[in-house]
């Protein structure tokens, strides 16, 4: 049976930019369109030509992009001026865009209110931006705003605005959420009813996520008729964002209600790329990426108690709806106080540490772990360390360092422009191989300091850490009272974009963290095979207490 073509339209460098604190350079947009195109996205929005310096220029030339249709935005002509005659349009016109989006009001409540003009203005509006756009070589579209709200108040005009898109020649009419309050039944209802008067292969449907609904919502009405979805990777928008594409293409090729009836531009080998895709925008945005995503976090494929794990060796499908390798992702078994031998083996084996199973050193490492979570550790998001408690308990971590001792001072002083600041140093004094090194660090926080200070100088063994970087730090207060117990979480990154998580439990809170340290620079050191030192610490089943 043939299937049907589903259109995927990607927006994140127009309304994803519209994410607070998301501001994309020219740069970043080039690379960020280029990705997109490989994945096999059919248009990429880049931005409003004419509206700011950044679009402007990036839309001064084609980006090359090989599959993806090049989309500008922009908005209808004003009303009372000729499309030949209306600055925002020549902007677009002169653009090396080869597909125009425009934005036209569908609801008479935004006519009446915010553009002051009549219905039938509007209307006109509409139809010559589609004209001039057609008559200049360029494939036309219409957002239609607030198209589903607008329809519930008068659904006359909102289907005459469509009607206006399509009989001059658009392409694609899309029907926008704009509010992001509309549900799936009334998405359902309304697309049912607009394809009786408009064929779905015309239509497209662009969701806010306002509810949480906006993946939903965009399925709902595909199965109602539209064929063109509009989205953002990560679900980058404005308020709450807008529908993710990183959930809706998983869902498009790996579920058979959709993948048996539609065919979109990404293969199941492009799928596999996805993952990178969303972590890379995050790395361009400099922010940690949500563990929890749909398919691509990295808690997506994560079990934590025994009895999932235990099924899951048997057979994945037990508690995984997909098969992570299929989004580019990966099985995770975290290891907690709830765990069994099963997590432990399959943690040993996805660190690629062989054990034979009746190993009794593999209970004893489970019992060590339950014995410090009791303490305050927690290795279910802390992976780096648990790896580094289990090699050591197999001997095979070797000293590449010690660490003497360390030292941080905080003064609180005025500066030389009479400015009151707060300054930390820390200093550390660590051996490799016999050599005695100090390091001195200076940061905004004891911390900073100390991360400073312990990366600046390992001998033979800086050019393996240069490319670290502390990326995130959580700590929380697990007991009350003056002595109360501190667990500090650290995210460490390198220039591959590989990220790890590392673990500290203390009462002083920069011991703790001294501790998490220790360990991203001794798991980076082990996962690059720096060598190890002439002498080797001699094989212990207890891990040490500063893991």
């Amino acid at each position: 049976m043939t299937k049907e073509r589903l259109y995927l339209f990607d927006t994140t460098l127009r309304d994803g930019a519209q994410t607070q604190g998301v501001d994309f350079s020219v740069e970043d947009k080039r690379l960020i369109a280029k990705l997109l195109d490989k994945l096999g996205v059919d248009y990429v929005e880049g931005g409003y030509p004419g509206a700011n310096p950044t679009d402007t220029n990036f839309f001064a030339e084609d980006p090359g992009l090989k599959h993806a249709i090049f989309t500008s935005f922009g908005m209808t002509k004003r009303a009372g001026r000729s499309a030949d005659n209306d600055p925002g349009l020549a902007a677009i016109f002169e653009s090396a865009a080869k597909a125009c989006c425009f934005v036209a009001k569908s609801w008479d409540f935004h006519v009446d209110v915010a553009l002051g003009i009549t219905k039938e203005e509007n209307i006109e509006t509409i139809a010559d931006t589609v004209r001039a756009t057609v008559e200049r070589g360029r494939e036309a579209m219409i957002d239609a705003e607030h198209f589903f709200d607008g329809y519930k108040a008068n659904p006359e005009f909102a289907m005459a605005c469509l009607k206006a898109a399509i009989e001059n020649g658009a392409r694609w009419a899309v029907l926008c959420d704009t509010n992001g309050g509309t549900l799936p039944h009334e998405i359902t209802r309304i697309v049912s009813e607009v394809v009786k008067e408009i064929p779905g292969e015309r239509l497209g449907i662009h969701c806010h996520n306002d509810t949480e609904n906006a993946v939903a919502n965009s399925l709902a009405a595909v199965n109602a008729g539209v064929r063109q979805i509009q989205g953002t990777l990560n679900g980058l928008g404005e308020r709450c964002g807008n529908a993710n594409m990183v959930s809706l293409i998983p869902t498009l090729l790996l579920k058979p209600e959709f993948a048996d009836r539609f065919e979109i531009g990404v293969s199941l080998d492009q799928l596999k790329e996805i993952t990178h895709v969303s972590r890379t925008l995050d790395e361009i945005l400099n922010r940690a990426p949500d563990r929890y995503a749909p398919y691509v976090g990295e808690s997506a494929f994560a079990s934590k108690a025994g009895i999932h794990v235990s099924a899951l060796l048997k057979d994945p499908t037990t508690y995984e709806h997909v098969p992570p390798e299929s989004v580019g992702n990966k099985r995770r078994v975290l290891i907690s106080d709830q765990s069994g031998r099963s997590n432990v083996l399959a943690q040993l084996e996805a660190a690629g540490i062989d054990v034979d199973a009746k190993d009794p050193r593999v209970q004893q490492l489970l019992d060590e772990v339950k014995e410090r979570e009791y303490l305050g550790y927690s290795y279910d998001g802390a992976e780096a360390s648990f790896e580094l408690l289990a090699r050591r308990a197999l001997g095979e971590v070797p000293d590449y360092f010690t660490v003497d001792s360390f030292r941080v001072l905080v003064e609180r002083r005025y500066n030389a422009v009479g400015k009151l600041v707060t300054v930390s140093e820390a200093t550390v004094k660590v051996r490799v191989e016999g050599k005695k090194l100090i390091s001195v660090g200076e940061g905004n926080g004891p911390i900073n300091a100390l991360d400073e200070a312990l990366r600046k100088d390992l001998g033979r063994y800086q050019s393996y850490i240069d490319e670290m970087r502390l990326v995130d730090f959580k700590v929380r207060i697990l007991t009350g009272g003056t002595e109360a117990v501190t667990r500090v979480l650290i995210e460490t990154a390198d220039k591959s974009g590989e990220r790890w998580f590392t673990v500290g439990v203390s009462p002083n809170i920069v011991d703790a963290s001294f501790q998490a340290l220790l360990d991203s620079i001794i798991y980076k050191l082990m996962r690059e095979n720096a060598p190890a030192p002439e002498t080797k610490r001699k094989p212990t089943l207890k891990a040490p207490a500063s893991s």
